[in-house]
């Protein structure tokens, strides 16, 4: 009996990392030392996105709504790359550089151009300090399910 449990589970670890993949979307920046798109089995796990276009220009300083609306369509693309739209998102985690309560209604009105309104996926949002550079306010990072 050990030993075909002992089997069982190498055979799903096996599986598992045979399943694995890496993606990095065109259009993006280059990332360094991360991945921004990782499929694990039929779980996608999208790094926090920010907005950035494919250069590492950052799109939009000070402007919450340009930003916003550039870190969802840098979503879209990570999204696309391995298939998949924001129907398929069931998680997002939503960090705002000295989030204001009122600047809710900013970043809700941009996530209705993107999200299922049906279906939308569960959600966090939380204001933070910093993020990786000044003159980024908002980082969004998704979990996906291929169906």
């Amino acid at each position: 009996m050990k030993q075909i449990i002992g089997i069982l589970i190498c055979t799903t670890s096996f599986w598992a990392q045979a399943q694995t993949q890496f993606v990095h979307p065109e259009g993006l920046m280059k990332s360094s030392g991360y991945t921004h798109v990782v499929v694990a089995g039929n779980t996608v796990y999208i790094s926090g996105q920010v907005p950035t276009n494919e250069k590492g220009e950052i799109i939009g300083k000070g402007d919450l709504r340009a930003q916003t609306v550039q870190v969802y369509e840098n979503l879209k693309k990570c999204l696309a790359s391995v298939g998949l739209t924001f129907s398929d998102v069931v998680k997002m985690n939503t960090y705002v550089v000295n989030f204001k309560p009122e600047e809710l209604a900013v970043v809700r009105e941009v996530r209705r151009g993107y999200l299922n309104l049906e279906a939308p996926p569960a959600s966090t949002l939380a204001g933070v300090q910093a993020l990786f550079h000044p003159d980024v306010r908002i980082e969004i990072e998704a979990i996906a399910i291929k169906k």
